[in-house]
């Protein structure tokens, strides 16, 4: 069977899967507007949203609170989603997340060093520098993890990670516990979570959010030559620099945006992929980035979707933050993928 053959025969079982993942999305997306203190039934969320509520307190849940929450566990958890596929594939590293390669810490330190020393409460302001830490955060990560003759290699970028992570959460913690104010703001922003957000913030954050989805998705055929390893990607005529600096601002872009606005939220990227990986493994479109990327970022806000609507049933009529479920879900996922030696190497 020749390329363009298996490609046609892998088309339409990619569309049947990616249209399954939208469908478990969209009934996600209509259980996040029905559930929570006011429950509120299927019907009358539909209702609602075609402009005509019930009564007003319906209207005023559905479309000031609700919604943007959901839109919000949308795109950020799509972000996540990208950001964490695109990580893994740039190092061949299947442990590989923002969280990880302190991607998520560099905007976390940036932005209590912004309420800590600069006053900032508002997160209008605190937004930039959560771009900021980010980006320098992941430089430096590229810089420590390039060093040497190898040059940069998956397990240099790694350790490089972990060790600016484990810096950058010592001199976050240190700016908290000096200043009372910026450790109560950090306290609910670190725990991540999609509440008390307005429409303002996800307006914000969206078109930076939207340029690194496009960057990342642009990527897809470059990381499938990647794959096969730098000098088999370089004798295909792949240029390692430029498409390591695209990937590097994509991430960037994708992980500032959604950690300024709802908090470090970790384990997000890192499960997402390997769940693509596994779904693109059983409907035999193999490792192609081109699906695994698209799929990331549809299964990801499904997982935080989940533990938004989970964390609201559990602890009715309070409720647990979407970070901290997502926590207990990847922290064992983590540890059984540290277990499997073959996942020692993308």
């Amino acid at each position: 069977m020749g390329t363009s053959a298996v490609r046609v025969a892998k088309g339409p079982r990619a569309v049947l899967l990616l249209t399954f993942s939208g469908v478990a999305l969209i009934t996600l997306c209509a259980l996040s507007m029905a559930f929570g203190a006011l429950g509120v039934p299927l019907d009358q969320v539909w209702h609602t949203l075609l402009g005509n509520p019930p009564n007003a307190r319906v209207d005023t849940v559905i479309w000031s609170v609700r919604l943007p929450r959901t839109a919000l566990g949308l795109a950020t958890g799509a972000a996540l989603g990208l950001a964490g596929a695109l990580m893994q594939a740039l190092t061949r590293n299947p442990l590989a997340d923002p969280g990880i390669l302190g991607v998520s810490a560099g905007a976390a330190f940036a932005v209590v060093l912004s309420v800590g020393v600069l006053g900032m409460s508002s997160v209008y302001g605190y937004i930039w520098f959560a771009f900021g830490g980010a980006f320098a955060a992941s430089v430096l990560v590229y810089v420590l993890g390039g060093l040497g003759r190898s040059g940069s290699t998956p397990v240099k970028l790694a350790l490089a990670g972990v060790a600016v992570t484990s810096l950058l959460f010592s001199l976050t913690s240190a700016i908290a516990l000096t200043d009372p104010d910026a450790l109560n703001r950090y306290r609910f922003w670190s725990a991540g979570s999609l509440a008390d957000q307005d429409q303002e913030v996800l307006l914000r954050v969206l078109p930076f959010l939207a340029v690194g989805a496009i960057l990342a998705l642009a990527c897809a055929p470059a990381l499938n030559s990647l794959a096969l390893g730098d000098d088999v990607a370089k004798s295909l005529g792949l240029r390692l620099g430029p498409i390591r600096v695209q990937g590097v601002v994509a991430v960037t872009l994708l992980t500032g945006g959604a950690v300024a606005v709802i908090g470090p939220v970790v384990f997000v990227g890192l499960v997402v992929p390997h769940i693509a990986r596994v779904l693109a493994q059983l409907a035999g479109l193999g490792p192609d980035h081109r699906w695994l990327l698209p799929l990331s970022a549809v299964l990801a806000p499904c997982l935080l979707l989940t533990a938004d609507i989970a964390g609201r049933l559990i602890a009715r009529p309070t409720e647990i933050q979407a970070g901290i479920l997502v926590a207990f879900i990847g922290g064992p996922f983590f540890i059984a993928l540290v277990r499997r030696r073959r996942l020692a190497e993308l």
